[in-house]
């Protein structure tokens, strides 16, 4: 089972995002969680996402192609980067334009520390995106952290969301695995996208 990527382009606006058919699983969650790591760990290509001793380097949509199906998705990381307040904005109004309105996303996998975890955002996000009526995956990030007395009072932090988290790290790898399973499987879930090809805004 391979989830084979390769990066295509950034977006700063929607405007800017891929005009293609491909179903577009993103991934979104605090700056320091982990994102670029566990997106390395999913495909099994050091270096595919930058990872940074610096959060919050993630500026923009990055978008991959794993196929001719389906497309990952880097988000903007939130909640801790150090920015101006503009800048700040501009990127919160980027994911939002990005989650309420891009046709091609089937899925979101929302990461969340697994020893902190979900927070206002990450309840305010799950919310955004079962509006719309797409898949939520919740991905507990960093779980080779944990120790084993630690887990159930970890797993029982993720209860407000009202699903069960995948407990995974891509340090020792654990779940990964189960997660790029659940993404692969929408690779074919495209039936919401426009049938003229190209259009997918």
């Amino acid at each position: 089972m391979k989830l084979e990527a390769q990066f295509v382009s950034s977006a700063l606006a929607l405007a800017d995002c891929p005009r293609w058919d491909c179903a577009e699983v993103a991934l979104a969650g605090r700056s320091n969680v982990g994102k670029s790591s566990l997106l390395n760990a999913l495909t099994g290509t050091r270096g595919l996402a930058r990872t940074s001793k610096t959060p919050g380097r993630t500026r923009g949509l990055n978008f991959f192609a794993a196929g001719e199906t389906l497309a990952l998705v880097d988000l903007p990381g939130y909640g801790y980067a150090k920015m101006s307040h503009d800048e700040a904005a501009k990127l919160a109004a980027l994911l939002r334009a990005y989650l309420e309105n891009r046709r091609n996303l089937v899925a979101l996998v929302m990461l969340v520390d697994a020893r902190r975890g979900p927070q206002r955002e990450e309840l305010e996000l799950a919310a955004m995106v079962r509006a719309r009526g797409i898949e939520l995956i919740v991905a507990a990030t960093k779980c080779d952290k944990l120790r084993n007395s630690e887990r159930a009072a970890a797993f029982e932090r993720f209860t407000p969301l009202g699903l069960e988290p995948i407990m995974c790290s891509a340090k020792s790898g654990e779940k990964i695995d189960e997660l790029r399973r659940r993404i692969l499987a929408r690779a074919d879930a495209r039936d919401g996208l426009d049938a003229e090809p190209g259009r997918g805004l």
